[in-house]
């Protein structure tokens, strides 16, 4: 079955998640764009293309907007998927729980379809807390899953140690300059869904292969490693607040890159140097 901006994955706690979902972390790296101002037309908009997946975070200020945007697509609450996550600042058993309902609060639902830990930046003891309380406000149904975000191995291993079940995504910078290859096998080898953020590296698209690769098939670069992404079986999250890019981001349903294209593409991985964000996946 040929791939469409509505496939989905099945995620090891029995839900489906999009393919590729649209972020709003506006303001978090690249040019600062406001969130208050940017988030609903902008979500709007990618409903109207065809998005189905929207990753907000409580350190974006705008989940309020993005529960905005869905009550006015229309959309039934089924059709749309909606994530969150905690930033470290946060972290804690009960911080956690009280910070749970107020996200739902500011976006207006019910339940949110993931929960991610934004950050493993808060030590051991906290960071397995803020994971338990997330476990806790799923088994209430506030929550469908529960994920984790800027996760390396050495985290996924402290919750498997930890005797709790394994977190259903990882969300990591991810793109053809930086890999992350330990954590991409690591997640794979235990039924985690990566999802790639900064997968159009901040626009920094200008690898001499990108563009050639980009000309093969005439399609942008944008394009091209956006389809790799998805390609490779990650969840891409690209980000943009120009509708046209929201428009042409999604383009990538209409062909596929050959095997010596992504190997070609594969190559150009220059491991966490090749890092254009943030990527706190060493802390201790």
């Amino acid at each position: 079955m040929s791939l469409t901006i509505k496939s989905t994955i099945r995620l090891a706690s029995g839900h489906s998640i999009p393919i590729i979902g649209f972020g709003v972390g506006y303001g978090y790296g690249g040019a600062f764009v406001d969130p208050k101002t940017a988030t609903k037309p902008c979500v709007l908009e990618a409903f109207k293309v065809g998005y189905r997946y929207i990753d907000t975070a409580q350190v974006y200020s705008n989940e309020a907007e993005v529960g905005q945007a869905f009550r006015a697509s229309g959309l039934d609450r089924e059709e749309a998927f909606l994530s969150t996550k905690i930033y470290s600042a946060s972290h804690g058993y009960d911080t956690t729980l009280d910070a749970v309902d107020s996200s739902l609060t500011r976006m207006g639902l019910e339940y949110v379809d993931l929960f991610l830990i934004h950050d493993a930046c808060s030590g051991t003891a906290r960071r397995l807390a803020t994971y338990k309380a997330l476990l806790h406000c799923r088994d209430q149904g506030k929550i469908k899953s529960v994920g984790v975000s800027n996760y390396g191995v050495k985290h996924l291993e402290e919750i498997k140690k930890a005797g709790y079940e394994m977190p259903v995504v990882n969300q990591i910078e991810l793109h053809p300059l930086c890999q992350q290859k330990d954590i991409m096998s690591y997640c794979r080898d235990n039924s985690i869904v990566i999802q790639a953020y900064c997968p159009m590296m901040r626009g920094r698209m200008n690898h001499p292969v990108i563009l050639s690769v980009a000309n093969e098939y005439q399609k942008d670069p944008a394009q091209i490693v956006l389809r790799w992404s998805v390609q490779r079986g990650f969840i891409p999250l690209p980000r943009s607040s120009k509708f046209e890019r929201i428009w042409s981001n999604a383009q990538i349903f209409d062909f596929e890159l050959s095997k010596d294209d992504m190997d070609r593409l594969d190559a150009l991985d220059r491991g966490k140097a090749g890092s254009i964000s943030w990527n706190p996946v060493d802390v201790d």
